[in-house]
């Protein structure tokens, strides 16, 4: 379901990825973890096709770095889920609105708008908050909205790029809780981390960046 194939990427002057291999299988979950500046969110921009390898190949189900035409990309990114550290809501629209925009940009109906927008927010548990605005939420309930905003096309891979990095130690564990459960329905999860308190305390597949590569990783479990 994604492949990385022997993949070279360098920015101007820095080498980032040598050879780089890596696949997910469906419905699987997966940590990438590595140093800083080791290339996790270069990685990610590369599953969403932001960025394109200097050689070698990125497939995300049938969509594939070197054949994608620029007018495919939105139906790609249709298929992913993405999740930031820092949130990425709109500070000038409701919760509500902050989802509904990923609909309305695709000429979905009101009404189906409605219904999936609240399915969402149930879903995360900020069904009550829908209309309030961004900068009256908690950081946890920020990255909450941020996780309904990832879901609310039923993506087949969710990207999490370092999503509990601002929050704290409780905060997170619920965070990753709730990727958890959305994993258990059938969703495909990379999750990005440095934080290897949280790769210990849940099993999955580990990937490990580093010298350009990565490589399968194993940490004892709590």
């Amino acid at each position: 379901m994604l492949a990385f194939n022997n993949v070279y990427f360098s920015f101007p002057n820095q080498n980032v990825f040598n050879d780089l291999n890596l696949s997910l299988e469906q419905g699987e979950f997966g940590f990438l973890i590595g140093k800083s500046g080791s290339g996790k969110s270069t990685l990610l921009q590369m599953v969403y096709m932001n960025l394109i390898p200097d050689s070698g190949s990125v497939t995300v189900a049938k969509f594939d770095s070197n054949t994608i035409k620029p007018r495919d990309l939105p139906f790609l990114r249709r298929k992913l889920g993405i999740i930031f550290q820092d949130f990425k809501l709109l500070r000038d629209r409701n919760i509500y609105e902050n989802i509904s925009f990923v609909l309305e940009s695709t000429n979905t109906n009101r009404r189906e708008i409605k219904r999936r927008v609240n399915n969402a927010l149930t879903d995360v548990g900020l069904i009550h908050r829908r209309y309030s605005m961004p900068d009256e939420l908690s950081g946890g309930e920020k990255q909450r909205v941020a996780i309904a905003r990832a879901i609310i096309n039923d993506p087949v891979l969710i990207l999490a790029d370092e999503p509990t990095g601002n929050l704290d130690p409780e905060t997170s564990n619920e965070i990753v809780e709730l990727l958890l459960n959305i994993h258990s329905r059938g969703t495909a999860v990379l999750f990005a981390t440095h934080n290897y308190d949280i790769v210990k305390k849940n099993p999955a597949r580990i990937f490990k960046l580093e010298d350009g590569k990565a490589t399968k990783a194993v940490i004892k479990q709590r």
